[in-house]
């Protein structure tokens, strides 16, 4: 099959999150499977283009945008591994030293209308369009409105970034005449991007099987619960996998000791390496909790900070935490540091490199999500050998079984409740549990799970050929 992948990032061209990193290996796993997976997304200004270089495709496109047209031209570039990723060339998306920012809504509704106007123009054509995100979400409704003979996809990563506008913004952008053009009997949209993809998209994903049933609830459908419930029959979850060459202790070119399963004692030389980096004494004996996240609400940054106090001092333990997102956690958490020096360290930062050797030296790895959709630290984690300590929730849920108190079965420590007692009596009894005999095979275990794209990539796979079906089908 002939798949094109419509999206805002893919990794190694640019990343802002996890979106990147699907966009960026999931074709790669579709492709091995002999299909021939294909990516379009906006071309930035801080792709390398050394490392990418762009050849040209289509030039001189007029893509409209309120009453006037903007230039836009198309560029090919081709990833190490052999992916084909076509560039919308804007000054929109080129000029701009931010993949989000505030004009955000007007840049990715020019990239929608200039995926639509290319379609029909490559001369490869794809026989499935599957769209990521709400950055992509109006393409499904234009499909179908302009009667392209392309079945959509439709996934969803994280439901709470939904691409709000308001009322001015759907007389402005022309959008409005859209939003009366509904099936009988379908919701009032709501005025985000996110709800047209929802309603528009031939297959409806998301990325793990527990978030998918979550969203059907008002809890945590974040107020599109109504349009997801009317779209039940073709909404699907599918776990995300790891890139496996990516995220791989024996290869990894960012931590001091690579290591597998079978040479685990090479792991030590990476803890203290990350005890050193934080300042921590250096003890192979005190147990090192790690966390790389963005800080905020949805990771569980509230709890976190909020229990503290009640499990650091008297744990014995040290941990370290690395991300950036709302000022307010970044003060709290400077404040902890600042309270518990040789327990905790802080790095407000975005750091790959330092998130690795987080990954290969933490003896555990803390994800306390409100809520998960798939989550791809825990995978990460355990590919590296550290336990996962996590809240049972969408993908982490799916992922993440309950540890025995013998530790013989299970892959990691998980709580329920969303409150500072839950997640202290968890971390307390990952701690404790640490020097049991039992550890090295809770590791070596974890290690040897197949999280790869392999079996996800075969789901898809399934979904596509469904996809067509239903659309031969309709056209008969």
């Amino acid at each position: 099959m002939r798949i094109l992948f419509v999206a805002a990032e893919a990794t190694p061209l640019v990343k802002v999150g996890g979106l990147a990193d699907i966009v960026g290996s999931l074709p790669k796993a579709l492709n091995r499977l002999g299909h021939d997976v294909r990516v379009i997304m906006p071309r930035y200004g801080i792709i390398d283009a050394d490392r990418f270089p762009p050849s040209p495709v289509i030039d001189n496109l007029n893509v409209q945008e309120m009453k006037t047209t903007k230039p836009v031209s198309l560029k090919l570039t081709e990833l190490d591994d052999k992916v084909k990723v076509y560039l919308v060339d804007s000054d929109e998306f080129y000029n701009s030293t931010e993949i989000y920012g505030k004009d955000e809504l007007w840049d990715f509704l020019l990239f929608c209308r200039a995926v639509l106007e290319i379609l029909p123009k490559l001369d490869w054509q794809p026989e499935i369009v599957h769209c990521h995100d709400w950055h992509t979400a109006l393409i499904p409704l234009q499909l179908k409105k302009n009667n392209y003979a392309y079945p959509s996809i439709f996934t969803i990563h994280n439901l709470a970034y939904q691409g709000f506008f308001d009322r001015d913004f759907l007389v402005d952008s022309g959008l409005e005449q859209d939003w009366q053009w509904r099936s009988a009997g379908a919701p009032e949209p709501p005025l985000n991007f996110m709800g047209q993809g929802i309603l528009w998209a031939d297959m409806v994903t998301t990325v793990s099987e527990t978030y998918a049933k979550e969203i059907l609830t008002p809890e945590y459908g974040a107020g599109l619960d109504h349009l997801l419930r009317y779209r039940q029959d073709k909404l699907f979850g599918i776990v995300n996998g790891l890139d496996y060459d990516e995220y791989n202790p024996a290869t990894d070119p960012f931590i001091p000791a690579e290591y597998d399963a079978s040479t685990l004692n090479k792991r030590l030389a990476n803890k203290l390496a990350l005890q050193e980096r934080a300042e921590f004494a250096k003890n192979a004996e005190t147990p090192l909790i790690g966390m790389v996240s963005r800080l905020d609400e949805q990771k569980g940054l509230d709890i976190v900070v909020g229990s503290l106090d009640s499990w650091l001092p008297k744990a014995e333990a040290q941990m370290i935490i690395l991300g950036r997102g709302r000022e307010q956690y970044h003060s709290l958490l400077r404040q902890a540091a600042a309270r518990y020096p040789q327990h905790l360290a802080v790095f407000i930062d975005f750091d790959d490199p330092l998130a690795h050797l987080i990954y290969a030296g933490c003896d555990m790895f803390l994800m306390p999500s409100r809520f998960e959709p798939c989550g791809l630290g825990q995978l990460i984690a355990m590919r590296y050998g550290a336990v996962p300590i996590v809240r049972r929730t969408g993908g982490l849920a799916d992922t993440v079984q309950d540890l025995s108190r013998d530790l013989n079965k299970g892959t990691g420590f998980v709580f329920q409740e969303y409150d500072y007692k839950a997640i202290s009596t968890t971390i307390r009894r990952a701690v404790n549990s640490y020097k049991k005999k039992a550890w090295h095979n809770v590791m070596r275990r974890i290690m040897t799970l197949d999280f790869s794209w392999q079996a996800s990539a075969r789901k898809y796979e399934s979904l596509y050929q469904r996809a067509l079906e239903l659309k031969e089908h309709a056209s008969k």
